[in-house]
């Protein structure tokens, strides 16, 4: 039999921790001394322990750990409850991959300021242009906001538009603008370029419309938009030190866009006018 404390350090856990696991349920001492209240515990238990433990590091409750060692779920829920488990890991997993990105990005920025190449920047008229179109509506500009509504639209755009027999004639472009109410929100426009009529695409949800032409300060961006502030931050250094004023959000045009997303390549499109 082993103290609380010789069960504790054996278990690579805290005293304290056990004392919980008694008083929900979990995990009874083998014996307690009716006159100390000194509890007891048999090497057997390490085994329903160490499940404890492996449990609670995959992220179930208490409670849920309970029904599984007390065999209150079945494999086929367990495996279930385990895939649900995995797909949240795997989203947290790819929220910091995002987020780590955009400190990167904050990073690079700030190792920029004050360095800027008039060579990245080009101002150059913008000709009209057609494109199928599908919005949504994103908490504010920042990568983290859009990213999780830009992408859904795309998968969504280009099945829709197979089905409606229309293929595109050119790149991606996504634009954006504040909502009409304000409050920091932004309509989101993932579109690409096609040559089917003007209005929308059947019943489809997909729009096409005619976007006019405009004088645009442009730059090229190389890589992942999570990691987009340090391009967008030197075109805007770039608009005002030239003697110019932005009039708009950048339009993005998908030049390429291969898996790798660390490959992309990225027009930025500013609408500019002489300040």
């Amino acid at each position: 039999m082993f103290t609380i404390g010789d069960f504790a350090r054996h278990g690579r856990v805290s005293a304290r921790m056990l004392r919980h696991y008694d008083a929900v349920g979990l995990l009874h001492p083998d014996r307690t001394d009716p006159a100390t209240g000194y509890r007891y515990y048999g090497a057997a238990q390490l085994a329903r322990l160490n499940r404890i433990i492996a449990l609670k590091d995959l992220g179930f409750t208490l409670q849920q750990v309970r029904a599984v060692l007390d065999e209150e779920v079945g494999p086929q829920e367990l495996r279930g409850m385990l895939r649900l488990r995995r797909s949240e890991l795997e989203a947290a997993m790819a929220a910091a991959a995002a987020r780590l990105a955009q400190v990167e990005a904050r990073l690079r920025s700030i190792e920029k300021e004050g360095h800027m190449s008039a060579d990245d920047v080009v101002i150059k008229s913008v000709p009209a242009v057609r494109v199928a179109e599908l919005t949504g509506v994103a908490g504010g500009y920042e990568p983290k906001d859009i990213t999780p509504v830009i992408g859904p639209l795309y998968e969504r755009l280009f099945p829709l538009l197979g089905e409606a027999g229309v293929s595109p004639t050119g790149p991606g472009i996504a634009r954006y603008a504040d909502v009409p109410e304000g409050g920091g929100a932004v309509v989101v426009h993932a579109g690409v370029t096609v040559s089917a009529p003007v209005g929308p695409l059947g019943d489809t949800g997909v729009t096409v419309v005619e976007l006019p032409a405009f004088e645009a300060a442009t730059i090229v961006h190389r890589g992942s938009m999570d990691a987009i502030l340090p391009t967008a931050q030197t075109l805007a250094r770039w608009i005002d030190a030239g003697g110019y004023r932005s009039t708009g959000y950048a339009r993005e045009i998908s030049l390429e866009c291969p898996e790798d997303r660390e490959k992309w390549v990225t027009e930025l499109q500013e609408p500019v006018t002489r300040a």
